[in-house]
């Protein structure tokens, strides 16, 4: 019986272990085709991330519209806006596996939320956005795709 309780005990000590380690998520601002009902969405989905919220940037982004395939935002100095985004909960051992599926020329950096709050997001390196459209206007990637397509 004792050697029963100890299987037992053991068992519930690794799989609480588990599931702590599994559970350990970092908040991802997304902007683009990976936010609700869009094309890249799947790629969030596949590694079991989780919707958390709508929200704004802090007024200080742009947005450029690459061949309107997907954005790029930027934090700015000067002439920036408030930008959509979608604030998701990913496992934190697959940030790498949802950058590297991105296209080329977006990467991960902070981004200020209106409420103050930091997190991780989706930006666009700065030759990326060079000659684009500039969709700020538009306060958001949804917005743009609305109105273009």
């Amino acid at each position: 019986m004792t050697l029963f309780l100890l299987t037992q005990w053991l068992f519930i000590l690794i799989m609480s272990t588990v599931n702590v380690l599994s559970m350990e998520t970092i908040h991802l601002a997304v902007n683009g085709t990976l936010m609700r009902g869009l094309e890249l969405n799947i790629n969030l989905q596949s590694v079991g991330a989780t919707f958390v919220r709508e929200t704004k940037t802090e007024p200080t982004y742009r947005l450029w519209s690459i061949g309107d395939r997907y954005p790029a935002m930027m934090r700015v100095a000067t002439g920036g806006d408030a930008i959509a985004v979608e604030v998701w909960a990913i496992p934190i051992n697959s940030l790498s596996k949802i950058l590297l599926q991105e296209p080329s020329g977006l990467c991960i950096g902070k981004v200020c939320l209106c409420d103050g709050e930091e997190v991780l997001g989706v930006l666009g390196e700065a030759i990326l956005c060079e000659g684009r459209r500039d969709i700020t206007q538009w306060g958001g990637w949804r917005n743009y795709i609305n109105q273009v397509r």
